[in-house]
């Protein structure tokens, strides 16, 4: 019987011991940092490569991207037509063409045009939706991949989010940390 009781008390004290070493979660930081996000994520130069069509945009005003560019079956344009044909691993400052390393289009299921907030974040954490990541590969992408990060660094006539890349940075963390919430 002494047994007994020195375990639940041992399994209690283990429990609590767990909850203090854990993070408490708070919902309204986690939904501060998303509606950040989407500030970002719905600034014109990110909604041009996440198109629920195939048809990339191009400026703030959203225009079909010339020469009839489309998605093309890997997110990288048709055969004559690649995104690397043009897009180079930088900006191109002579020919003001955008580039980035691995330029493309988001998958059409990351497509945000004509999406709700609530849509939008939906899709976020829905693996089947989002390039199958997990939370923390969602943080990993939206802080220190080269393509996002682009988005701060454009190059010359092209505007940049409203919300600063440190600012970001910081949302996309604090919506993690704080359990990813979306609603």
């Amino acid at each position: 019987m002494a047994f007994g009781l020195v375990a639940i008390l041992s399994l209690t004290s283990m429990k609590d011991q767990k909850s203090v070493d854990e993070p408490p979660v708070d919902r309204e930081k986690s939904l501060t940092g998303l509606r950040t996000m989407l500030k970002v994520f719905k600034h014109q130069r990110c909604m041009n490569c996440h198109p629920t069509d195939d048809k990339p945009r191009q400026g703030d005003d959203a225009h079909i991207h010339l020469f009839s560019v489309q998605r093309g079956i890997d997110n990288k344009g048709l055969p004559a037509m690649r995104c690397g044909t043009c897009h180079q691993n930088e900006n191109n400052v002579s020919a003001n063409v955008p580039g980035a390393p691995h330029w493309s289009l988001a998958p059409k299921t990351m497509g945000w045009q004509g999406l709700t907030d609530e849509q939008i974040a939906s899709n976020l954490v829905n693996k089947l939706k989002n390039g199958n990541r997990s939370i923390e590969q969602l943080v990993e992408h939206m802080t220190r991949d080269s393509l996002v990060q682009w988005a701060w660094a454009p190059g010359a006539g092209r505007s940049i989010p409203v919300v600063s890349q440190k600012e970001f940075h910081e949302a996309v963390k604090t919506w993690a940390e704080n359990g990813a919430v979306i609603k």
